[in-house]
This record gives structure tokens, C-alpha cells and sequence, in this order.
């Protein structure tokens, strides 16, 4: 874990020869400096907010933004990430704090930093990111509403109480009681916070809840009755050691694992957001936590608040312009400097303007689009209970219902299945099975099928991943009770859990995967004996062909390509270039020739799909490790001649002994010779068609294109062949066109 390394700029910033304490000292200035400024401004207001809405002493805020900045800055994973007293952990800390008091509340901070350093040194660091969003946004949203409760009442002059449930009770009395001044600081604070997004934007470079503060502190200055922050001298004099419980060890054993939990869950996902926001070095979340966890021991120790890392501040230093963690340990050593020299600034704030403060930071908890995400996943319901849950309970009682809820949702989401049986028009039965079908879902199963007539023709559709042997038992017992009567049952199986496989070994997942594999798998892989052609036919009647029936059904010939490529059978056109029935008109020989004379196939093909069938391109296909192209090199080698039908490819032997292009772009490439000449082998096929008449014609009239293919079966990648060279395709380039 090397600091220096850490604090150097990142490559890209040094892209001459600059030597790297020069381009460190230029990234400092331009960039860390700046940005560490901006992030000072931010994180000042928010700690001292923090401070008073968690009922610690206000300078227990800067203490815990000046050690996020600088120990958490120097030895946490993340390089822009800014940590600090946090909203999200306000209201377990005040409940910490109303239970045991302030200095054992320092204790648990010390021993949650130390269980967090425990979870990185045991390197479990991503197993806190498989919480469900959904609990964690709404986590979020209850933390807001209950500091806009609480805060609420200090903004209308009178103080918050302990619980949400009472805060809400007791509001309409306080409203009654309202504190005109307080009230009005408060609201000119929430104007100006609101507002500030609408000023121009020269303006908007100077932070929001900075402006809204001086405003709110600089208006109660002409007001008699405000209640102001009251500090006892500096940071220093703040300083205190914690002290350990009196007794309740699980009390304090439970409240140490949910600021642990809380701390790391939050500070992982804001790096993982950060991350999103810039293109340097990525978070080492194993190292996040262990300097997350060394920052809140030096926190508890020295009287600070816990932390963690925080979106707002860290968004702020990315968007800045920060460059490497320079930046964050800088901002860390301004709110020092100023808690030292300006203490006497601090306690003109008035208490109010905080509030006020809080009061829109907890409402921007509760983000719209979190609401909306939850109700088009189908988690409205986890997130409403999460929410209610940690308002009205506690912090970790309403996460744990949140998670216990969503955990079962996800089982019930994962053993559904749905059985529907119906009558067809003409007189027979479908049954649809979708889902996991399971010993759960016999009494639906049974259900439905006992609604299926004796003695008609049902056909039984599975789109089923996970089938166990209570569901085949009893649809098997069905069927032979209804094959019994005279009935006939085809099954159509879809999904990867098969009817004929299921008995021999437990279910199994991995539809997705399975599905490929049981499309593209050859034959000598999926059959034990019999005619392979006629099992396959048997297959596709009974797992692809009612998919495929609509799409057949009326579809008249319109291709969009002639298709030439080689007859080896590894080459699956439709495979290869994604295309469905009806878009390729292929035409396969050995070699994917085009011969100019002596052969009237391809010429007769070429012809009726350029005049009847109008299609808009025609591509050759080549590939690797190609038997005709290992014969032509052969022959080569051996100096004897060619067969009849590969002497239509002299002209592709004697361009690739000439030193074609494309043969010099394969060999840089690393291609064998045998796959040179096969590229060699397509461009001049396109040189060939270039020259056909009709082809000639079809380019001139409408645009018709000419694309050359190598498909390399070993990687699975299929390159652009032109005339002069090979070009990868990506996922959005198009085939290379010549002519």
C-alpha cells in the first residue's frame, strides 16, 4: 500500500516526458488544489448539520471530516472518494447517543472501525455490495425522513424529540408555537437551496449549502431571538478519549455491527458510483474498508463521529476536476485550518439555518426515481416497508425487514410457476407450464390439469428451468391416466429441464446456457444411437418448431443477402451473422469459389438472386483451417496440379505468391499460411464478382454491395475481408464494403 504511488498523477495526465514529481506538483495545482477547495466548502456545513442532527457536540463534525479527509483519504481504496460524517448514519449515532451516552458512543465508533478492518483483512468487501438496492434506497429514503422530522422542529424554534412517531405526533402543537425567527432563518435556508440549481451557471460553481448558510447566518445577524452553535473553544479542546460501557455488552455489541454494517454498505457503494463518474485508477474495496475502519478508530478516539464515505462530497470532487487523492486529504486539512483560526465564525451560525440545511438534504434522500425503479421491478412493497420500518422501529429493524421481505419475494419469485390449460379452436386442449415447477406448485399443476377432457389431443408447452421429481411424478401420472382414455399428449419443451431427463439426476439451473448449448452441440453429442437426422427432426417438432411455425407461416422469399461460403460443415451461416429465416439465400461449394467458366451453378444462383429475388448485397464467406485451401497450399508446396474443381482457384494461388495485401495483413496478424490464402481466397472471389456483368450492373443500378467474411472457428470471430486487408468487427461496425 504505497501512499506516494497513490498520490502520483495518473498516466494520462502525463502523456509527454514529464518527470513525475514535476507532473505531480502540475496535477496539484491545476486540478487537486482547486477541487480540495470546493470539497472544503461542501463538507463544512453538511459536518456541522450532521453534528447537531445526531445530538453530538458540533465540533465532533469537523473532527470526523478532518480525519475522513486525511486518514481515510491517505489509506482508503477509493483515489476521489471523500469521506466524512455522513447523513446516513445520523440517526443510529443519536440513538447511540440517547442510549449510552456521548463517550461510550466514541467506544463503539472505535470498535466498529475495528470490525471494519476486520472485513477487509478477511477480504469480503463485495460480499456488502450484494444487498439489494432496493433496501439500500429505501434505507436512504426512511434515514431522510426522519432527519426532515426531527429538524423540523429545531427550524420552528423548538427541539426535536426521540422518536419519528413522536416528532410527527407532537408537530401540529409545535406549528402552533412557531418561533418566528428561527422559522424565518430556516425558510430563507430552504429557499436558497432550492433555488440555487436555477441561478447561472457562473454562479452555481460556488456550492449551495455553503451560500445558503452564509445567507440564513448573515440574516439572523438583525434578528434579535436565534439560537445559535456554541462551541468551547477549538478542535483540540474537543478532544477526548471514549469510554468503555458500564454494562448491556449486546446493546453495544449490536449497535457496534450496525455501524460497522452501515458504514461499509454505504462507503462500498459510493465508491462503486464514483467509479461510474471518471476513467482513473478503480476502488480496491478490500483497502476502502480497512482505511474506512483505521479512519473511524482515530475518529472514536479522538471524540469524532463516525464515518464513511459520502456521495455528495466525493460527486462534488470528481466534478471539481480532482485527479488523485491529493484532493481529499487537502479539503481534510482546510475544515482543520478553519475549525482552529474561525472558531468565532462558527458560532454565528444559527442553529436554524442548519436545520433548514438537514431538512432538504434528508427530503433529496427520497429520490423519485428510486420509487419509480422499485415499481417497475416489482419491489413498490420492499421499499414501502423498508421505509416505514426504519421510521418507525430503528435503523436495523427496518433493514432486516426490508431484507427478510425481499429475500422472500425472491423465493417466491424463483418457485412460481404458471399452468394455464385451455381449449384450441378446433377442438383440443393446450397446457402451459411456465416457470420453476416444483413440489409447490402441485396444487396448481393439478389443478389445471384435471380440467383437461378424457380422450382429446393435448399438447403441453414447458418453458420450464427447474423441474423436480415431485412435478414429473405427477405430470406423468397424469399422462398415463389420460393416454389411458384414448388421449394423445405431445410436449413441447422449451426450457432446460427436460421431462425425459429429470428422474436420472436433481434439477438443475443454467436455462440460458443449456439452451446454446442444446442448439449448437453436434449431434455425436446429444444422441446415443439411431438415425441422428430423424432424432433431430424429432427435436425440433417437439422443443422449436411451434416458435418457429408463426414466423414461416405466409412469409414469402425476400432475402436480404447471397451468401456463398464453404460446404465444411462448422460453418453455420445463420449462426454466424444472427440472421433468422428468410434473410440469407446461401450457396455453398468447396472453397466458396466463384468459377469464371467451366460451371454454371453458382453463376445460375448468382443470376436468380440478383434479378428475381433483388437482394441487396452479396457476401463471401471463407474460414480457417479450410480442407480446399490446405489441398490448393499443398499442391503448391508439391508443385503438382490442382483438381478439376479447385483449379478454380489458381488465380487465389498465384495473388497469394505475388504478395497479396491481405495475405501480408494476415501474417501480421498471426494467421497460419493455410488461413492466408483462405483470405487471400475471398478477396478475390469479391474481384471475380466485381467483374460479373450482372453484378456490375445491380451495383451501378441500386447500390448493390460486396462483402468478404473470415470466419475463425477456433475464436468464434468473424473478420471484414476487402480487397486490400482484414478488419475486425465489433458490435457496431458494419462489413467492410468493396466493388
Amino acid at each position: 500500500m504505497s501512499v506516494e504511488n497513490d498520490l502520483a498523477p495518473p498516466c494520462a495526465d502525463n502523456p509527454s516526458n514529464t518527470p513525475p514529481r514535476t507532473a505531480w506538483r502540475q496535477t496539484l495545482l491545476r486540478h487537486d488544489l482547486p477541487a480540495s477547495i470546493v470539497v472544503f466548502l461542501v463538507a463544512l456545513p453538511l459536518s456541522l448539520g450532521i453534528a447537531v442532527a445526531s445530538g453530538a457536540p458540533i465540533a465532533a463534525g469537523l473532527i470526523a471530516a478532518v480525519i475522513g479527509g486525511v486518514v481515510a483519504g491517505l489509506l482508503g481504496g477509493s483515489v476521489l472518494q471523500v469521506s466524512g460524517p455522513a447523513a446516513g448514519l445520523t440517526v443510529v449515532v443519536a440513538e447511540s447517543i440517547a442510549q449510552f451516552g456521548w463517550r461510550v458512543t466514541c467506544f463503539i465508533v472505535v470498535a466498529a472501525g475495528v470490525l471494519q478492518i476486520l472485513f477487509g483483512l478477511s477480504r469480503i468487501a463485495r460480499a456488502a455490495l450484494a444487498v439489494a438496492p432496493v433496501v439500500v434506497h429505501a434505507m436512504l429514503a426512511g434515514i431522510g425522513i426522519t432527519i426532515a422530522l426531527q429538524q423540523i422542529h429545531v427550524l420552528l424554534g423548538g427541539s426535536s424529540h426521540s422518536t419519528a412517531l413522536r416528532n410527527l405526533i407532537e408537530l401540529p402543537g409545535q406549528l402552533l408555537s412557531l418561533h418566528g425567527d428561527d422559522a424565518l432563518v430556516g425558510a430563507v435556508v430552504i429557499a436558497v437551496m432550492l433555488g440555487w440549481k436555477y441561478v447561472p451557471p457562473k454562479l452555481r460553481a460556488v456550492p449551495g449549502p455553503l451560500v445558503a448558510v452564509l445567507v440564513g447566518t448573515v440574516l439572523s445577524l438583525g434578528l434579535s431571538d436565534v439560537e445559535r452553535i456554541a462551541l468551547s473553544g477549538s478542535v483540540f479542546d474537543a478532544i477526548g478519549l471514549p469510554a468503555l460501557p458500564s454494562g448491556n455488552w449486546t446493546a453495544v455489541a449490536m449497535m457496534v455491527l450496525t455501524i460497522a454494517l452501515i458504514a461499509s454498505v454505504e462507503s462500498l457503494l459510493s465508491a462503486v458510483a464514483v467509479d461510474k463518474m471518471h476513467t482513473g485508477p478503480r476502488t480496491g474495496f478490500d483497502r476502502e474498508l480497512i482505511g474506512q475502519g483505521t479512519a473511524n478508530v482515530v475518529s472514536g478516539l479522538v471524540g469524532g463521529l463516525p464515518i464513511t464515505g459520502v456521495i455528495v462530497r466525493s460527486a462534488t470532487n470528481v466534478q471539481a476536476g480532482a485527479r488523485t487523492r491529493a484532493s481529499t486529504v487537502l479539503h481534510g486539512l482546510w475544515i482543520l485550518l478553519f475549525s482552529v483560526a474561525l472558531v468565532g465564525l462558527v458560532e454565528q451560525i444559527p442553529k436554524a439555518a442548519l436545520a433548514g440545511l438537514l431538512i432538504v438534504i434528508g427530503t433529496q434522500l427520497v429520490k423519485l426515481a428510486h420509487i419509480r425503479l422499485a415499481r417497475r421491478t416489482g419491489d413498490l412493497l420492499v421499499y414501502v416497508v423498508t421505509v416505514l420500518g426504519v421510521v418507525f422501529t430503528n435503523l436495523l429493524e427496518g433493514v432486516v425487514i426490508g431484507l427478510a421481505l425481499a429475500f422472500g419475494l425472491l423465493l417466491w419469485r424463483v418457485v412460481r410457476v404458471r399452468v394455464e390449460a385451455a381449449p384450441l379452436p378446433d377442438g383440443n386442449w393446450q397446457v402451459h407450464i411456465d416457470g420453476s415447477c416444483t413440489f409447490l406448485a402441485l396444487p396448481k399443476l393439478s389443478g389445471e390439469l384435471a380440467k383437461v377432457p378424457s380422450g382429446v389431443d393435448v399438447r403441453v408447452e414447458m418453458t420450464v428451468d427447474f423441474l423436480d421429481h415431485a412435478a414429473f411424478e405427477a405430470i406423468e401420472d397424469w399422462q398415463r391416466q389420460h393416454e389411458s382414455t384414448g388421449g394423445h399428449i405431445d410436449f413441447v419443451e422449451i426450457g432446460h429441464a427436460k421431462m425425459a431427463g429429470t428422474p436420472a439426476a436433481p434439477p438443475t439451473r443454467g436455462f440460458a446456457r443449456a439452451a446454446i448449448d442444446d442448439t449448437l452441440r453436434p449431434w455425436r453429442h446429444q444422441k446415443s444411437g439411431g438415425a441422428a437426422v430423424t432424432a433431430g427432426i424429432a427435436a425440433f417438432h417437439r422443443g422449436h418448431a411451434h416458435v418457429v411455425r408463426p414466423h414461416l407461416d405466409g412469409m414469402h422469399q425476400d432475402p436480404d443477402s447471397f451468401f456463398l461460403t464453404c460446404s465444411d460443415s462448422r460453418i453455420v451461416p445463420n449462426v454466424i451473422t444472427n440472421s433468422g429465416p428468410g434473410d440469407l439465400f446461401t450457396v455453398r461449394n468447396v472453397g466458396n469459389l466463384v468459377p469464371v467458366s467451366g460451371d454454371d451453378s453458382v453463376e445460375a444462383a448468382l443470376t436468380f438472386a440478383l434479378d428475381s429475388l433483388a437482394v441487396r448485397s452479396v457476401v463471401v464467406c471463407g474460414h480457417s483451417s479450410c480442407g480446399a485451401m490446405k489441398a490448393v497450399h499443398s499442391a503448391a508446396d508439391a508443385d503438382g496440379g490442382l483438381g478439376s474443381w479447385l483449379r478454380h482457384a489458381e488465380p487465389t494461388l498465384q495473388r497469394f505468391r505475388a504478395g497479396h495485401p491481405v495475405a501480408a495483413a494476415a501474417r501480421a496478424a498471426g494467421y497460419s499460411e493455410v488461413d492466408q490464402l483462405s483470405m487471400v481466397n475471398v478477396a478475390v472471389q469479391l474481384e471475380t464478382l466485381g467483374r460479373n456483368p450482372a453484378v456490375r450492373r445491380a451495383v451501378a443500378e441500386r447500390g448493390l454491395e460486396l462483402s468478404g467474411l473470415f470466419f475463425d472457428i477456433a475464436g468464434a470471430r468473424v473478420l471484414a475481408v476487402t480487397v486490400d486487408g482484414v478488419a475486425a468487427i465489433d458490435d457496431h461496425a458494419a462489413l467492410a464494403v468493396t466493388g
